[in-house]
């Protein structure tokens, strides 16, 4: 299948790119879908369209008070009219928890939603006194407001690991109450069975045909130079050579076209 859109279909593929069903391929099939998976893996930690930048609500509960810290294999689906997006165990990197507490929320008192409704539109349809003021104003008053909050209430600062899908927040626990909501903004891998669209990339095919010839060569490795029925000489050890040189470039590719740009922090 010229357009893989399963696993199957995509080892497959990659057995036909290398020959078969004219060359027998010396690979077993659950090598063929071990090497898959490793391409899988390496697709989503490198390749931009492997990861989706999603945000997470998370209601706080009385066990998330206890051990001070947020199980993310818990955090059900993102939100939305499907409910088929990445959920709390596709995460694989944090990038924040929007601020909450006293200065998060706005009622009609809040000084901010009062600057809104007389200032900002008294600047747009000249209502009293603030059409002289001009967006400057507006602007400033607006940057001295978010300097107070990051003053009285900063970010919190997190620390999260893949490998122990535990999110932890510094803070005192006591600030936040239970059933209270927080939103969390994160990098989450798509599961290829439900976007299937996956499995048909160019990069993920090329390097997933790779991976399988070097294991095909270094299951032959063993019996190099022995010369078959025929005069066939097997060359095991040179095929994987060629399949690590083309890993290679296929990873280079990754690194230098494809993968997410650092986010830089300025300050």
């Amino acid at each position: 299948m010229a357009h893989p859109n399963s696993r199957e279909t995509l080892i497959e593929y990659a057995f036909k790119r290398l020959g078969a069903p004219v060359i027998e391929i010396n690979v077993d099939y659950t090598q063929a879908e071990d090497r898959l998976d490793d391409a899988l893996e390496f697709f989503r930690e490198r390749h931009f369209d492997g990861v989706e930048r999603v945000f997470f609500s998370h209601k706080i509960t009385e066990a998330d008070k206890e051990q001070k810290y947020i199980l993310t294999n818990d955090i059900g689906p993102v939100n939305g009219p499907t409910g088929d997006g990445p959920r709390g165990s596709d995460i694989l990197t944090v990038l924040k928890v929007f601020q909450f507490g006293q200065f998060s929320n706005i009622n009609m008192f809040d000084v901010r939603y009062q600057l809104a409704l007389s200032d900002y539109f008294g600047v747009n349809r000249g209502l009293n006194a603030a059409v002289s003021q001009g967006l400057a104003s507006y602007d400033s008053t607006k940057r001295y407001i978010n300097m107070i909050e990051d003053f009285f209430q900063p970010e919190k600062a997190i620390r999260f690991s893949k490998v122990t899908n535990k999110l932890h927040i510094d803070m005192k626990w006591s600030e936040i109450a239970t059933d209270e909501y927080i939103v969390i903004e994160a990098y989450a891998a798509l599961n290829e069975n439900t976007y299937t669209e996956i499995f048909n990339d160019r990069l993920l095919k090329e390097y997933t045909t790779a991976l399988i010839k070097r294991q095909w060569g270094s299951n032959l490795a063993k019996y190099d130079g022995v010369q078959m029925p025929g005069g066939v000489v097997l060359r095991g050890g040179q095929i994987q050579s060629e399949a690590e040189r083309e890993i290679d470039e296929i990873e280079q590719k990754f690194y230098s076209q494809y993968e997410l740009p650092v986010d830089f922090m300025t300050g």
